[in-house]
């Protein structure tokens, strides 16, 4: 794991912190002896890793749905650190179903969850934010590809990347830096768990330049780089973290 000496007490908001890439991260800034905070809504998981932080991560339950509760976390953030210097957007749900399985209340549900609340998150956080401050969103490699039976999921990812780009600008004069991580098909215990079986694994080494499965604590490695002064030049910017899968 790199070490970034300028992240030590720098104040991280991660949501989607309890499982999979966001776990990832969380013990990622921890170690680099930053403040960590991290919402989540799995209780038993998010509590076992902040207690295994030893005190550097710091979670609340917040259902990223309602903006009331986003507010009070942040709220809460800014009563116990004046200055928030990086807001890492990850949480997210990536239901598999078809055009025609898909309602109109599920689309509206799955865009509160994937995009709405990384606007509320970023509105929240940025009054308590300074010129150094970085933030990151989570898309996906699914918008270069498209998968089948994600399209509502492809359409959350895309507007987090259109979202990005047009942060970047805004808050350039403010010196914030605004960038967006796809990551590949990343071996989260969950997605082992649900999607990757045998032809799951044949496709990703068919696609794939390099032929090895992606791990969460990679996708931490980037999110260090760009909350990092190491990537100070860098906004606007779409980084995909995918062996080359869409290399062209």
């Amino acid at each position: 794991m790199p070490n970034y000496p300028e992240l030590r007490n720098q104040t991280v908001l991660i949501t989607g912190g309890a499982n999979g890439i966001g776990a990832a991260m969380v013990r990622a800034f921890a170690r680099q002896h930053a403040k960590v905070f991290f919402a989540d809504m799995d209780v038993p998981a998010a509590e076992k890793l902040a207690h295994e932080c030893g005190g550097m991560a710091t979670f609340a339950k917040v259902d990223l749905r309602k903006e009331r509760e986003i507010k009070r976390w942040v709220d809460g953030v800014g009563q116990r650190s004046p200055r928030i210097d990086v807001v890492i957007n990850n949480a997210a749900s990536d239901p598999r179903m078809s055009l025609e399985e898909t309602t109109a209340a599920a689309w509206d549900e799955l865009f509160a969850r994937n995009l709405r609340a990384y606007f509320l998150v970023c509105r929240a956080a940025v009054k308590r934010m300074r010129a150094g401050g970085s933030i990151i969103n989570f898309s996906s490699v699914t918008i270069h590809n498209g998968p089948p039976n994600l399209s509502a999921y492809v359409a959350t990812k895309g507007g987090i990347w259109a979202f990005t780009r047009a942060l970047a600008r805004e808050l350039g004069p403010r010196g914030i830096r605004v960038n967006t991580i796809s990551p590949g098909w990343v071996m989260t215990e969950r997605q082992l768990r649900q999607y990757v079986d045998a032809a799951a694994r044949r496709l990703i080494r068919a696609s794939q330049c390099i032929d090895e499965f992606i791990q969460p604590e990679e996708i931490a490695e980037v999110a260090l780089f760009l909350a990092s002064p190491a990537s100070r030049a860098m906004t606007g910017q779409e980084l995909l973290v995918d062996r080359g899968w869409e290399h062209s």
